[in-house]
């Protein structure tokens, strides 16, 4: 199997696991605050919702799609937010219906793309496992608000590892960002999986390192959790620094969580 349908496999078992929690959800509990702030659970799923029809644009329609890069480029601090909340007005039924069904089409038009294929993103652009791959990682992450708002806590899986790679592989980005030189030297990078496996990236011999859980990782670098509250060890100034501007996002540098003791 290829790494892009590896990939797609985990994407579409994703969403089907928040589709699992969201779907039996009360009406009430779609309109509970969660931790990103001035969101309900109703603006994390049109989030997904809204950003899977921008995939799925940029997947079948580059030039349309230009169009949307434009949009964003002229309110770079509002555009996202905005999508969230138009979507966040649809009645519950229709806002299901309308991820459900973009779910299905982008997977299925992954699936059909051509092998090598490189499609328009906001940022660099994304090959069929990489669109796949920050469409598992945002799912991931805006499913952990929406646990979160609703008192459930989700048993992680081995489809972190998507998130952890992404979270890694944008070291460099989350110090260009902010205007910070991105350290010349490659970062040893050990994770614990959920099963006990041990995830490595990066040279053995890297002075500076990171380890620790891969949950806590995926925490961090979606800004999902404080530092603080996370159980990661760094070696090394660099990789110190790291933790506490890592963000596997694209767009500007993210607020953050505050610490639970702060």
């Amino acid at each position: 199997m290829s790494d892009a349908a590896v990939v797609l496999d985990d994407l579409r078992d994703e969403g089907a696991e928040l589709d699992g929690l969201v779907g039996g959800l009360l009406q009430r509990e779609w309109a509970l605050d969660t931790p990103a702030a001035g969101w309900s659970v109703a603006h994390q799923i049109a989030h997904l919702a809204w950003t899977d029809a921008a995939s799925l644009l940029a997947v079948t329609d580059a030039d349309a799609f230009a169009g949307e890069v434009e949009k964003a480029l002229a309110s770079p601090e509002s555009f996202v937010d905005e999508g969230a909340e138009a979507g966040a007005l649809l009645p519950v039924g229709e806002l299901l219906s309308w991820w459900r069904d973009g779910r299905e089409q982008l997977q299925q038009a992954l699936r059909d793309a051509p092998v090598g294929v490189r499609f328009p993103w906001y940022g660099p652009p994304m090959s069929v496992a990489s669109m796949a791959t920050g469409r598992l990682m945002e799912t991931w992450a805006h499913g952990q608000d929406i646990a979160d708002a609703v008192g459930v806590t989700r048993k992680p899986t081995a489809r972190l590892r998507h998130v952890a790679r992404i979270g890694v592989r944008a070291r460099d980005f989350a110090f260009g960002v902010r205007g910070l030189d991105a350290p010349g030297e490659e970062f040893r990078v050990e994770l614990t999986g959920p099963g006990g496996e041990l995830w490595v990236y990066g040279p053995e011999s890297a002075p500076q390192r990171v380890s620790g859980a891969a949950i806590d990782f995926c925490l961090l670098v979606t800004q999902r959790a404080h530092r603080d509250d996370l159980a990661l060890r760094a070696v090394g100034a660099d990789a110190d620094r790291w933790l506490d501007i890592a963000q596997a996002f694209a767009g500007p540098a993210g607020a953050g969580r505050p610490a639970k003791g702060a």
